[in-house]
């Protein structure tokens, strides 16, 4: 891989030989233990795109990982999710996780199992790196019983119920990675206050700035860069703290300006919606009236 160049990884098989495993029993999944790598072979800084979901238990890596402008370190007992088309980037100082496991699943032999569908319901895949699932110690035992079973089912004789027996023990990983992230969001609410007044603090200072006007109303994206987050994690987060997420809040601070126009100025309700960033009334009537139960006008009339 040359440095700085993006490299598409097409098949299992390449992805094994660049991280130094041994050649997968299956062109379509694999999952190997990190113990059996000879180490990676690539040395120079470079970027890469997996055509397939990727999941990863690294512990005692000395690894970085590159996400945008920053790297990231990955600890002991720590599990991240990458679907497919996912930009990710390795440093010539990386080394291979000493302990851990590597699971492969291509779209392609998911065809036609439930799990096809059920997998792309599950934010954690497009989280940011840093957004790793920090296991507990008994978390970690009970994901690890489970790759025990798919490592053991992988490596007997393939018949007609490998698949299915694969995708199942999959399926139940993914539940139980989900429940974890959940634990993890409720653990974390310190940190998740300080987000949450963080959030208020951007909303407020962009519709009280001309930003509102010059680009219309901030995108998810707008704001989880703000934030340091993946728009996926900040959606998930705040859906489980308050149960609404990014694009509600957004809404709702939305609808809070709005209210305060209304009732205190003589801006007509289209001029409103313009200051609003809306490019036509119409829409804006239509969210107001979705969040309040009443138009703009009645609204307004209320205070006559």
């Amino acid at each position: 891989m040359k440095a700085n160049k993006l490299f598409t990884v097409d098949s299992i098989a390449t992805q094994h030989l660049l991280m130094g495993l041994p050649m997968p029993q299956h062109p379509l999944m694999s999952i190997a233990r990190f113990e059996d790598s000879k180490g990676k072979t690539v040395d120079e800084t470079g970027h890469f795109m997996n055509k397939f979901y990727s999941i990863a238990i690294k512990r005692k890596c000395t690894c970085h990982t590159i996400y945008g402008q920053q790297y990231y370190n990955y600890d002991e007992g720590m599990m991240s999710f990458f679907a497919p088309d996912q930009l990710l980037s390795w440093t010539a100082e990386d080394e291979m996780p000493k302990e851990g496991w590597s699971i492969s699943i291509h779209p392609d032999f998911l065809r036609g199992h439930p799990l096809e569908q059920k997998i792309k319901e599950y934010g954690f895949f497009h989280y940011t790196v840093n957004e790793a699932l920090l296991l507990l110690p008994k978390e970690e035992k009970m994901i690890e019983r489970i790759l025990k079973n798919i490592y053991e089912e992988y490596h007997a004789n393939i018949d007609n119920f490998s698949q299915d027996i694969i995708l199942s023990h999959l399926s139940l990983l993914l539940s139980y990675a989900n429940r974890f992230y959940n634990r993890q969001f409720i653990t974390r609410k310190h940190t998740s206050s300080d987000l949450l007044i963080k959030l208020e603090s951007i909303l407020t200072e962009y519709f009280n700035s001309t930003q509102i006007e010059e680009n219309g109303l901030p995108t998810v994206k707008y704001i989880s860069d703000k934030l340091n987050l993946s728009p996926n994690y900040l959606s998930d987060l705040l859906r489980n703290l308050t149960g609404q997420n990014t694009q509600q809040h957004i809404h709702n601070k939305v609808i809070e300006k709005a209210k305060e126009m209304l009732a205190s100025s003589n801006l007509t309700v289209s001029e409103i919606a313009y200051h609003l960033g809306f490019e036509y009334s119409q829409s804006f009537n239509k969210l107001f009236k979705s969040k309040t139960k009443i138009t703009p006008l009645e609204f307004r009339g209320s205070f006559n």
